[in-house]
């Protein structure tokens, strides 16, 4: 056997505990020789061509879960939707309110509490009797009401995906990290400045965490490619309120 010094073992023991202090303190996997090994090898490439792979992959996913906040307009909503291509389900809270979205094809359910309905109608209040049918059912939003379009666009997986993984500026590749337990590479626009995206470095390069530019909110991306039951409502949790909701 051959003896090591006993100085390079102290040298060793001081890197490894200096790669604790690191990976502890800063997210990072360890301080192998190349972070990449045993990856899908997305973290070798130029930033652009990581993003590209990584919209790629969340386009052609089944299905995904993203929860998190959004900022736009001056309004912050707040996410928590399964997706997939034929519907989707979940919840968004804007300002103090918090609904539910089912929509299963072209049908868009809309489920919210005696809160969210009675700041409705075009005086700025539903009556008591509206409120009174419409709290805590699943309301059918009718394809022709203006409300559709605003809420269906929470359940659409490609007008989400499309809207959301966007980095703005120039690109930059800034570090390994680890979100929940998976090592991912992290891309830049303009230093940080233009949004970071984490990409998962196994498996397939799905797009983990983002931070949008400007403060625009922070989500998260997972059970990607994980299918998930999406069920119709009952007659008796339904209410079809007939051809426009009240503006709310």
């Amino acid at each position: 056997m051959t003896a090591i010094p006993q100085g390079r073992m102290r040298r060793a023991a001081l890197v490894t505990a200096m790669c604790a202090l690191v990976v502890s303190g800063m997210g990072l996997t360890g301080c192998s020789e190349d972070p990449d090994e045993g990856t899908n090898g997305v973290g070798k490439l130029p930033a652009a061509e990581i993003q590209r792979k990584s919209r790629t992959a969340a386009v052609s996913a089944e299905a995904v879960h993203i929860a998190g906040n959004v900022v736009t307009s001056g309004r912050t909503y707040k996410l928590d939707m399964q997706l997939k291509a034929d519907g989707a389900t979940g919840s968004v809270t804007a300002q103090g309110s918090t609904f539910q979205l089912l929509r299963i094809g072209e049908q868009l359910f809309l489920k919210a509490d005696a809160g969210f309905w009675s700041d409705a109608g075009n005086d700025g209040k539903a009556d008591a009797a509206a409120v009174d049918k419409l709290n805590g059912k699943f309301v059918k939003v009718p394809q022709g009401d203006p409300a559709y379009k605003k809420f269906s666009g929470f359940t659409d997986k490609g007008v989400l995906i499309d809207g959301l993984l966007t980095l703005h500026g120039k690109l930059a590749t800034d570090g390994h990290y680890e979100q929940a337990g998976v090592r991912t590479i992290r891309i830049t626009g303009d230093k940080g400045s233009g949004g970071t995206l984490d990409v998962s470095l196994e498996g397939t390069p799905y797009p983990l965490l983002l931070t949008r530019a400007g403060g625009a909110g922070t989500l998260t991306f997972s059970a990607w490619g994980e299918d998930f039951a999406l069920e119709k409502p009952s007659k008796g949790e339904t209410v079809d309120y007939g051809k426009q909701l009240p503006t709310s």
